[in-house]
């Protein structure tokens, strides 16, 4: 009977092997970025987007809702935080910009 030899990674956690690596962007997304950035393009860049917001606002604040990070600090305190739920249309219309200006 032969005794094996154990390997010296033997107790180690095995290193991962092909797949994408940490913070590499992913292919297909990079090239869904690029096909969406050349039709934006197509259409009229900024002036189509400014369009859009005006007769399309639902739509365009949903866009605005995946590209605007998560976690804006829009005033207030820990202590004393700032109660949206009871602003105006037009309080938080003013809140955005000012967030927008950052």
């Amino acid at each position: 009977m032969t005794i094996d030899k154990v390997s010296k990674t033997a107790g180690k956690r095995p290193q991962p092997k092909g797949g994408s690596r940490k913070g590499k962007p992913n292919k297909a997304t990079a090239l869904i970025k690029d096909m969406i950035e050349g039709a934006l393009q197509d259409v009229g860049g900024r002036a189509y987007l400014s369009r859009q917001a005006e007769e399309n606002p639902s739509a365009f604040m949903g866009l605005l809702g995946k590209i605007l990070p998560r976690d804006v600090n829009l005033g207030g305190q820990a202590d004393n935080p700032i109660k949206y739920e009871n602003m105006s249309d037009e309080e938080l219309d003013q809140k955005i910009r000012e967030a927008l200006k950052l």
